[in-house]
């Protein structure tokens, strides 16, 4: 693991452990009839959230309706609300203006401590409404939003300093205000000051060591200016809600990963909340799991699905760069682990290389639907095979159903058993224990003593689903081991074996693997 890998690990940790003990944040949203969203709740369950989704899905939607939330002191009154962020067009005697219908954008809070909560509506005009909360006030943040449009154009910048050349003044930057920048960027900055003209700023930096580098934002790229610009708007900001749309514009993909870093880091610092938009897998790769908000428009209605839903295959084939290799997309580790050791015969019988395939897992039967259809909507099905437990065929019409929908084809296959694999292979290990005990490295007697008292043990304790989850844990754990390595030893072993109980979903798997070799 990379030095950087370890300290966004770290990171994650403590943020986890510090918005336990967070007295101000912005729990959730929900959208309902806005920009083509009939409904659509996004919670915030991490102070730093990505949100990410092809163009169209709703993401700038989302980041607006969230910079709506609170009360901004100092702000104008046509700061930070929906009339603003979401204006409708009326062209005077022209007949082409916007319709607005029955708009609400939801708001859930933890405010000082209490859960409170607030909703924008729109009817002639936007209103607030408090959930029937008697003196509600909606509450007051700080609030950054910054989009690509705040970052100046230097054309615009040029005809504006040509203009206004006598109302011009300069504010030099604090050093704390450079903090940001000087943790991702690889120069530093001696001084980096402000010229000011009424309501338009453009930075002037001067780099350390030499006293000709000196330069305006008219020559410097646009990773630069971003980053010096969040850092001069962010550093000092205390328990505020950050807000940036393509936070990877201008960056290159190891800065991406360093912005990330540091945004994660200040945030821990400064209590922050922070939410991004991006199409960056390195962006979406910076923030845990529950971080990842993945936003998909299916006809008028956009929907969130989040990353625990789309595993790490799902985002590299919708995010990543195109590789040829075949995705196998799986229920959980144990069932990663059995397809671990299917491969182990398959890939010596059909000459396929270790980079070949890639196994990903989901813990939610009743979400592959909802990932075959996003995959088949981009033209990825064909690069994926569908492997559930024994106990999900009940999902194979809606999962074939999905895939039509956008005139694609999958053929979802299922592994032994009509149980969870747990059950399977504690069954198979029952049947063959001379043949397993020494594979796991233990005496027949000791595994089947061992297999015995655990049975005893849990019988009666547990729901029947639990049981035998719960014996191959315990049975693994006396091994050493984990029960993905035990899956995955019973897995080479089953599919070693000519006609074995394995041996018809074998050749399936061939067939598909063959399918997409032609492919």
């Amino acid at each position: 693991m990379s030095l950087i890998d370890r300290q966004l690990r770290e990171v994650w940790d403590a943020l986890r452990g510090q918005s336990l003990q967070r007295t101000n944040s912005l729990t959730e949203v929900q959208i309902r009839n806005l920009r083509g969203i009939r409904d659509l709740r996004v919670p915030f369950e991490y102070p730093v959230c990505v949100l990410a989704g092809p163009n169209g899905s709703g993401k700038s939607t989302v980041l607006f309706a969230c910079a709506c939330a609170y009360r901004v002191l100092d702000s104008g009154p046509r700061d930070f609300v929906p009339s603003t962020l979401f204006p409708d067009f009326s062209g005077g005697s022209t007949e082409l203006r916007d319709v607005p219908g029955k708009t609400e954008i939801e708001f859930h809070y933890l405010n000082n401590n209490q859960r409170v909560s607030m909703t924008w509506k729109r009817g002639r005009s936007w209103n607030r409404s408090y959930m029937g909360r008697k003196g509600g006030k909606q509450p007051e943040r700080e609030i950054h939003l910054r989009t690509l449009t705040n970052l100046t154009n230097p054309t615009e910048v040029r005809s504006f300093l040509q203009l206004a050349r006598k109302e011009l003044y300069t504010e030099r930057l604090t050093e704390d205000l450079l903090l940001f920048a000087h943790r991702i960027l690889p120069r530093r900055y001696r001084n980096l000051s402000k010229i000011i003209s009424q309501t338009r700023d453009l930075l002037f930096a001067e780099l350390e060591g030499s006293s000709e580098a000196k330069y305006s934002e008219f020559h410097m790229s646009a990773g630069e200016r971003a980053i010096l610009r969040i850092s001069k708007d962010v550093s000092n900001l205390h328990d505020a809600l950050i807000l940036i749309d393509e936070v990877e514009a201008g960056l290159h993909p190891y800065t991406q990963q360093q912005a990330m870093l540091e945004f994660q880091s200040i945030a821990l610092r400064n209590q922050l909340q922070i939410i991004v938009t991006s199409h960056s897998s390195v962006v979406l790769e910076s923030v845990p799991v529950e971080a990842r908000l993945f936003l998909d428009r299916n006809e008028d209605t956009a929907e969130v699905r989040l990353a625990p839903q789309y595993r790490d295959i799902i985002q590299e084939a919708l995010y990543g760069q195109t590789r040829d290799r075949l995705s196998i997309l799986c229920e959980d580790d144990v069932a990663e682990g059995l397809l671990l050791g299917f491969m182990d015969v398959l890939n010596v019988k059909l000459g396929l290389r270790h980079e070949d395939l890639i196994i990903g897992r989901d813990t939610g039967q009743s979400e592959f639907p909802n990932h075959v259809r996003t995959l088949s909507k981009f033209g990825k099905m064909n690069d994926f095979m569908i492997v559930l437990d024994g106990d999900s065929r009940s999902q194979q019409t809606a999962i074939e159903s999905a895939a039509r929908e956008h005139g694609q084809a999958v053929h979802p296959l299922f592994l032994p058993g009509d149980e969870a694999p747990e059950g399977w292979i504690w069954r198979t290990l029952e049947t063959r224990r001379d043949d397993y005990a020494d594979l796991l490295g233990i005496g027949p007697e000791d595994m089947e003593h061992a297999m015995h008292d655990i049975a005893q043990t849990l019988s009666g304790a547990l729901r029947h689903q639990n049981i035998f989850k719960a014996s191959i844990t315990q049975f693994a754990e006396s091994l050493n081991r984990t029960v993905p390595d035990v899956a995955r030893i019973v897995g080479r072993h089953e599919a070693e074996r000519p006609h074995g109980e394995v041996s018809a979903l074998l050749v399936q798997m061939e067939e598909q693997i063959n399918s997409w070799r032609q492919e």
